[in-house]
C-alpha cells in the first residue's frame, strides 16, 4: 500500500490507545502487531517510535487521544476523511498539521488487529519490543546510530601537526648548535615559513594527500551495493509472506530469470494477471493494491477482460473504469449500500492508484505502463553475478543470499554482498557434482571423490577465487 496518502498522524498513532485495553501484552499479540505494523504503518513512520519521518512519533499518541472516546478513535482508524469533515477537534487538528495528505480508509481492519499492533507499538516504544524468549527488552532504536569520530580524528592531526612542527624546530637547533660546537659556519637560521615551505615539507603533503585520496577512493568503492537491511518503499504493497510463505509459490514462477540468464528479472505485469484475473481481491487490502495492476496493464476487473485502446483513454476515462470495480465490491461488502465512508474510500484508493503508478516521464497516461518497482540488490558495474550459473547449475537456494524471503512482508536486502562474503561463501560451498552433466569435465575430481580420495569439491576448488571469473 503506497502511504504517501496517509496523514501520517493518522492510522498507526492511533493504535496505540487501544490496545492495551483489548489484549494482554503477549508475545503472540506482539508478532501479529508488527506484522500490521509493517504493512500499514512502517513506511511512514519511524520504527524506534521516537522519531518523526513522513508522519510523527508514535510514543505517546495516548495522552494526546485521551480526552476522546475510544469510539472516535476507531472511527478515525476506519474512516479518518469522515471526521475531518465532520469537523472532530481532534481530527481536524491532525489535519491542519499534516494536510494536504489524506489517511487512506482502513475498514478492513479487525479490532484485534488494531489492539495487536498497539501492543507492538507500546511495547517498542517503552521497552524496544521483544526478545527470542517472548521478554521484553530494553529500549533501543532499530538502527543504532553510529558515533561520528570526525573531531577527534580533527583533532589528533592538529596536534601531530604541531608535534612535528616542534620536533623539526628541535632538529634545526640541534643542527645548528652542533655545527657551532664543530666550528662550521651554521649560517642564518631557517624561519618557521621557510621550514614549512621548503621542498621536503611539501613533497611530504603532497604524498600525504595522495594516500588520503587513494584510501577515500578505495573505501567509498568498497561501499557500493553495501545496502544490507535496505527495505524500500514500493509502489504495490507486495507480501513475500503471502505469496511465497502461504501460498507456497515457487521463488523462480515469477523471477524466471534466475534459473536461464543473468539476472533474475522483475516480474511483468502478465505474471501476475495469471492468478490475479481469478483473485481480484486481497485478503488484507481488499481492492486497493491489486486494482494498481489492474490500472497498470490495462484490465478491466468488472468485465473480466483487457481494455481495448487502453493507453489512448484518459485519465478520467481510466478513472470511472476502476471507480466503479471498486464502488461494486465495497457494496458488496456492506450489505449492499454505498455511504459515505464507502465515497472515501473510493476516492481514496483511486488517489492512492495515481500516486502509485503515475510516471512523470508520461504526463498522458499517469496510471498505464510498466509499474516502476524499486530495486533493491544492486551489485557495481565491475562485479558480474550470473543468477543462472548459481541456481541451475550450483542448486544454490535463493534463500542462501536473499534470507528467509518467504517470511517477509516487504523485501529488505538480507546479505552484505560484499567481495569477502562472496569469497568465504565459495570457499566453504561443496559443489554438487552429483548427477550434475555440468561438472562432469571435472574428471579428476570426479574420479578422486569415487576412489574416496576426496570428500568433497568446494567452488574454491574449480576457480571460484580466481578474480577474472567476478572481474573480467
Amino acid at each position: 500500500m503506497n502511504f504517501k496518502h496517509l496523514i501520517s498522524s493518522g492510522f498507526c498513532a492511533v493504535l496505540l490507545l487501544l490496545g492495551g485495553n483489548v489484549l494482554a501484552q503477549d508475545e503472540a499479540a506482539f508478532n501479529n502487531g508488527k506484522t500490521v505494523f509493517r504493512n500499514y504503518c512502517g513506511s511512514c513512520h519511524a520504527k524506534n517510535m521516537k522519531s518523526d519521518l513522513t508522519g510523527p512519533a508514535l510514543g505517546g499518541v495516548q495522552e494526546r487521544w485521551a480526552e476522546y472516546p475510544q469510539e472516535d478513535l476507531y472511527a478515525w482508524i476506519r474512516n479518518s476523511s469522515a471526521m475531518i469533515e465532520a469537523g472532530h477537534p481532534r481530527a481536524v487538528q491532525l489535519w491542519n498539521t499534516w494536510k494536504p495528505t489524506r489517511m487512506t480508509a482502513f475498514p478492513a481492519l479487525t479490532d484485534e488487529e488494531i489492539a495487536n499492533t498497539l501492543v507492538y507499538i507500546d511495547l517498542m516504544y517503552t521497552q524496544g519490543g521483544l526478545n527470542k524468549d517472548g521478554a521484553s527488552v530494553a529500549v533501543t532504536d532499530d538502527i543504532a546510530e553510529e558515533e561520528d569520530n570526525t573531531l577527534l580524528f580533527v583533532t589528533l592531526i592538529v596536534i601531530l601537526a604541531l608535534l612535528a612542527v616542534v620536533l623539526a624546530r628541535i632538529v634545526s637547533n640541534l643542527s645548528y648548535m652542533a655545527a657551532v660546537n664543530e666550528g662550521r659556519d651554521p649560517g642564518p637560521r631557517r624561519t618557521l615559513v621557510e621550514m614549512l615551505t621548503s621542498k621536503g615539507v611539501i613533497a611530504f603533503a603532497i604524498f600525504a594527500l595522495i594516500v588520503l585520496a587513494g584510501y577515500t577512493t578505495v573505501d567509498r568503492a568498497i561501499e557500493l551495493g553495501r545496502q544490507q537491511g535496505y527495505q524500500p518503499e514500493q509502489p504495490i504493497w507486495f507480501s513475500h509472506e503471502i505469496h511465497g510463505g502461504q501460498q507456497k509459490i515457487e521463488c523462480q514462477y515469477c523471477h524466471d530469470g534466475a534459473r536461464r540468464s543473468k539476472h533474475s528479472v522483475i516480474p511483468a505485469a502478465n505474471t501476475c494477471m495469471n492468478c490475479h484475473s481469478a483473485v481480484k481481491k486481497g485478503r488484507i487490502s481488499g481492492t486497493s493494491e491489486i486494482t494498481k495492476i489492474y490500472a497498470s496493464i490495462g484490465y478491466d476487473p468488472s468485465e473480466g477482460k483487457y481494455i481495448e485502446n487502453y493507453d489512448r483513454m484518459t485519465l478520467d476515462e481510466q478513472e470511472a473504469i476502476f471507480k466503479k470495480w471498486i464502488s461494486d465490491e465495497y457494496i458488496k461488502d456492506n450489505d449492499g449500500q454505498m455511504d459515505d465512508e464507502g465515497e472515501s474510500v473510493i476516492q481514496g484508493q483511486w488517489d492512492n492508484i495515481v500516486a502509485s503508478l503515475t510516471d512523470p516521464e508520461n504526463n498522458d497516461n499517469e496510471v498505464a505502463g510498466p509499474i516502476n518497482w524499486v530495486r533493491i540488490h544492486n551489485l557495481p558495474d565491475h562485479a558480474y553475478f550470473n543468477h543462472a550459473q548459481h541456481v541451475s547449475v550450483g542448486k544454490v537456494e535463493c534463500q542462501t543470499c536473499h534470507g528467509p524471503i518467504e517470511q517477509m512482508e516487504v523485501v529488505y536486502q538480507y546479505s552484505p554482498l560484499s567481495m569477502g562474503w562472496c569469497i568465504n561463501c565459495h570457499r566453504q560451498t561443496e559443489v554438487q557434482f552429483t548427477n550434475n552433466d555440468y561438472y562432469k569435465v571435472y574428471t579428476r575430481y570426479q574420479e578422486e571423490l569415487e576412489s574416496g580420495e576426496r570428500e568433497k569439491v568446494t567452488v574454491e576448488d574449480i576457480g571460484g577465487l580466481e578474480c577474472q571469473k567476478c572481474h573480467y
